[in-house]
């Protein structure tokens, strides 16, 4: 697992735009102009900020205590931070950020 697998599945979502709006450190994932997928560059572990509902978030959280923490720098409500360490599988990585990307497209503009 790389920084360019969760690349290529964050692009291959319908109407996805990536951009670098905060420097050069952190690849930022959109839908609709709204931040669904954070992915630092610059992190000795390979890690990712996603949007979550909030019950979900504390599940996920309290199932790999290690691995999913309250998102780093964002609203620890409603963001996890995952941390790559190989406690998870891809699909349960992919459906986080197919999760994030659902609920931030169904907010609408």
């Amino acid at each position: 697992m790389n920084v360019e697998f969760i690349r290529e599945f964050a692009l291959s979502l319908k109407d996805v735009t990536e951009g670098f709006p905060f420097g050069e450190s952190v690849l930022v994932f959109k839908i609709k102009n709204k931040i669904f997928l954070l992915l630092p560059l610059d992190e000795i572990k390979l890690q990712f900020n996603v949007k979550c509902n909030p019950e979900k978030a504390i599940e996920w959280r309290e199932e790999y205590p290690d691995t999913i923490l309250p998102g780093y720098h964002m609203n620890k409500k409603h963001w996890n931070t995952i941390v790559i360490d190989g406690r998870l599988s891809w699909s349960q990585i992919k459906e986080m950020i197919e999760d994030s990307y659902g609920l931030v497209k169904g907010k609408g503009m």
